[in-house]
């Protein structure tokens, strides 16, 4: 029952916290979270990676139809419960800086989001899976629209409509693969990877994935509504959006879009990665013009997961390890950024770099901090992002050497937008904004560093991630072949 705890569990520290008030509401947020941490480390701990789904329960939902509430937890699904529970009491003790309105809505939303999260990360049944994708969606938006800046109306308006339009291609699909079950129909997930649909409707079917997951993620040229929204929001709904919600669309790449259509992979995964590596690219190019702080990580969030998204395209072991492994790593790092940004934003009231300048000759520990998250994002070798990022880009060289050779580019473009938003923020002479500039409190090192630590975990020891998840990922590989 350790799947069906690790859902229930946040919603049920969500539930205490919204009733408890809000003298009380961060503490009881921030014991959810670790709770749910310890369920998840415990599970680990228990998994063997070679016995496939683990953990699971199922209960008639519809007994009529087939379909039912039923959930387990694979390698790919450990390693990304992991992530959510690692980074969401993370992300609770980030925010206990900032003085919110009705803080018992706001801690408990975090707690309902991971919920949902989880529910994603571990659905066996189709429609269960596309329930808890539409939940997560509601907590962000409500963090954002009543948290947010001064344009959060309009801007998560616009991110709503995204993503709906987007779930209702998947939900379409769904129910074609539905009706495509023989006999008694089902919504197993595992029951839609034996079906034996023709190449035309696996085309179809390959659209109505790709639309819904490229919108979530997002890649080019749906990403319109991820840099506004990622700006406007609250820093904690930032990095729930950026940490971990984006990473529901590269899973569903991964479970659902590459076993269920290969033939529709064969039609149209070229025009994908072609897509994945624009974004890199777009991204980078755009990031690197960015003055405001928050508006350059998103776009270079955009331009990371360009990345992760061609190396699933490329059908590969290199590629889906590559793409599981940078997901916890961009995760990591991508959290770890936004909270720098809301500490120099919480001093210096700006994000502007042509403000800023000068931070380090006061903080040392933020300047070290800082550091290390951003060489993990450039990929420094023994850092985290370094693994995803070479196997990402070795997927992509095999599957097409010049795709691989435009792609490399993200490592000089990373490198220069990342570098330039350090320079200007830390070196230089003190600006008038950041004078009297604090280095950071102990809870400010609390949060960041388990996130250091991570960095050099993943980099110096990747094995211990990877070997979770490699008999999944070739287990599913043996399906897109056969």
């Amino acid at each position: 029952m350790l799947t069906l705890l690790l859902i229930l569990l946040p919603i049920a520290a969500g539930v205490i916290t919204l009733l408890a008030g809000e003298r009380m509401a961060k503490q009881l947020a921030l014991v959810g979270g670790l709770a749910s941490l310890g369920v998840a480390i415990f599970t680990w701990l228990q998994f063997d990676p070679a016995a496939g789904s683990q953990f699971g329960f199922k209960y008639a939902w519809v007994a009529s139809g087939g379909i039912s509430f039923a959930a387990g937890i694979d390698g790919i699904s450990l390693l990304l419960v992991l992530l959510t529970t690692f980074l969401t009491p993370l992300i609770i003790l980030s925010a206990f800086k900032n003085e919110y309105k009705n803080p018992a809505a706001f801690y408990s939303l975090i707690l309902f989001m991971e919920a949902a999260l989880i529910g994603v990360f571990t659905a066996t049944d189709a429609f269960l899976f596309y329930l808890f994708f539409e939940a997560a969606l509601i907590p962000v938006y409500f963090l954002a629209a009543i948290w947010g800046g001064e344009n959060r109306i309009k801007v998560t308006f616009k991110f709503f409509i995204y993503t709906i339009f987007g779930s209702l291609f998947m939900f379409v699909a769904l129910v074609y693969l539905y009706y495509q079950t023989p006999g008694t129909h089902t919504s197993e997930i595992a029951a839609f990877y034996q079906l034996q649909l023709s190449s035309t409707a696996q085309g179809y079917v390959f659209w109505a994935f790709f639309i819904a997951f490229a919108i979530k993620m997002p890649l080019f040229p749906f990403h319109t509504w991820q840099p506004d929204t990622y700006t406007e929001s609250p820093t904690a709904a930032t990095m729930l959006l950026s940490g971990i919600m984006l990473k529901m669309g590269v899973y569903g790449l991964i479970r659902l879009l590459l076993p269920i259509v290969p033939l529709g992979m064969e039609q149209w995964g070229f025009l994908a990665m072609i897509l994945s590596v624009i974004g890199i690219i777009y991204g980078s190019i755009i990031a690197i013009q960015q003055s405001d702080m928050k508006t350059l990580i998103a776009y270079s969030s955009f331009a990371h997961v360009g990345l992760m998204a061609a190396g699933v395209f490329s059908s590969s072991l290199n590629g889906l390890q590559g793409a599981l492994i940078q997901m916890l790593a961009h995760g990591i790092n991508v959290i770890g950024l936004f909270f720098i940004v809301d500490i120099i934003y919480s001093r210096t009231k700006t994000r502007y770099l042509d403000q800023l300048g000068g931070i380090t000759q006061s903080t040392p520990h933020l300047s070290v901090y800082f550091m290390i998250l951003l060489l993990g994002s450039v990929a420094l070798p023994l850092t985290n992002g370094f693994v995803g990022e070479f196997l990402l880009l070795s997927s992509v060289f095999q599957y097409k050497g010049w795709l691989g050779a435009v792609a490399g580019l993200t490592i000089i473009l990373g490198s220069v937008y990342m570098l330039r938003l350090f320079q200007k923020s830390m070196f230089g002479p003190k600006s008038k904004w950041v004078e009297g500039f604090q280095d950071l409190t102990a809870s400010e090192r609390a949060v960041l560093l388990p996130l250091v630590i991570m960095v050099f975990w993943i980099g110096i020891y990747p094995s211990t991630f990877l070997k979770i998840t490699e008999p999944a990922v070739n287990q599913l590989l043996q399906l897109v072949n056969n």
